[in-house]
């Protein structure tokens, strides 16, 4: 459980802070290359899901976030006995979702900066909630996949 919190924690502060600093930094809309033609900090405003999906349905991105977080805790309390290696990365993906839920509430969108391409295929921009819940998703499921072989 403590492992879970403080890195639900540590992604939460490091995902507000970036997002802060981006907001003051980086105007909407402006990029600033960091390595030419891959990775760019780019200041954008997504107001729906990943990959812009449901654009402007903030009330009811605002109700999946919450149902989603309550869904975690419970997840966290179930796998702590079955999958007890599986609970800190639960940790990540609900330090995400606070991430992006404390946007949504706060502007009614989410702040993402996170801009990559790699031989002319550019990746939808992202932000560092975004890349703990996808991590963390991918490492639970890795891990009940090699605990349930075990079994």
């Amino acid at each position: 459980m403590t492992l879970f919190l403080a890195l639900a924690g540590l992604i939460l502060i490091l995902d507000q802070v970036s997002k802060y600093y981006v907001q003051k930094l980086i105007l909407p809309g402006q990029s600033i290359p960091v390595l030419k033609d891959i990775f760019h900090l780019t200041h954008i405003h997504n107001y729906g899901a990943a990959f812009g999906l449901l654009r402007h349905q903030t009330a009811f991105l605002i109700l999946i976030s919450i149902l989603s977080i309550i869904l975690i805790l419970s997840l966290q309390r179930k796998f702590s006995e079955r999958y007890p290696n599986c609970t800190s990365s639960l940790g990540l993906v609900l330090g995400g979702a606070i991430g992006n839920l404390i946007d949504r509430l706060r502007f009614g969108y989410v702040v993402d900066f996170l801009d990559f391409s790699l031989y002319g295929h550019h990746w939808p921009v992202f932000n560092l909630a975004d890349s703990a819940i996808t991590a963390g998703v991918i490492i639970v499921c890795w891990k009940m996949l090699r605990e349930s072989r075990k079994s």
